[in-house]
């Protein structure tokens, strides 16, 4: 298979895919190294694709009704599954995390976690890769926008954080 036919397919099962895909599998399945779909990924970005690149890997923005919200919020890193957990079990999707940088301004990291499952998975990696949560760049503050299936469910998540005292005053 060329590279043009690679990125053709590799587009196609983007646009299949139900739930984020790895670039580890999508190397597998295509028979090419991780780091040539990484490449792939970012040339389709350059023709306009507009590929999200989360910690279980790369997927589409997928249109879904609901209410957005952004919440600003504080805590200590060892609190981190507890605030997503509150999140999740309101029906929402945590979509990023989003921290103001002093030199880089504002960074985001894209999540798209929808469920407990989802959290202990992102939670495990993070334990395993020694990574820090971005929060830690700003003392615990940080942004987090989120996707509810209704202004209940957002309002939910709201006093679930508040009891927490993981709400940003």
């Amino acid at each position: 298979m060329d590279s043009e036919a690679r990125r053709r397919a590799l587009s196609e099962r983007l646009k299949e895919a139900e739930g984020p895909l790895s670039a580890a599998a999508l190397a597998k399945e295509l028979s090419v190294s991780r780091q040539i779909i990484v490449g792939d990924v970012a040339l389709l970005r350059a023709g306009g694709l507009d590929i999200t690149a989360t910690p279980r890997g790369y997927l589409l923005p997928q249109s879904r009704a609901g209410v957005t919200c952004t919440l600003a919020c504080r805590h200590r890193g060892d609190q981190m599954e507890e605030e997503l957990n509150a999140m999740v079990d309101q029906g929402c999707t945590v979509l990023d995390v989003i921290v103001e940088h002093p030199i880089y301004g504002q960074l985001t990291g894209p999540l798209r976690l929808s469920s407990r499952y989802e959290v202990a998975q992102f939670v495990a990696r993070c334990r395993e890769e020694e990574a820090a949560p971005l929060s830690q760049l700003t003392e615990g503050v940080h942004l987090h926008t989120l996707l509810c299936p209704d202004q209940g469910a957002a309002d939910r998540v709201r006093t679930a954080l508040e009891k927490l005292d993981f709400l940003y005053r």
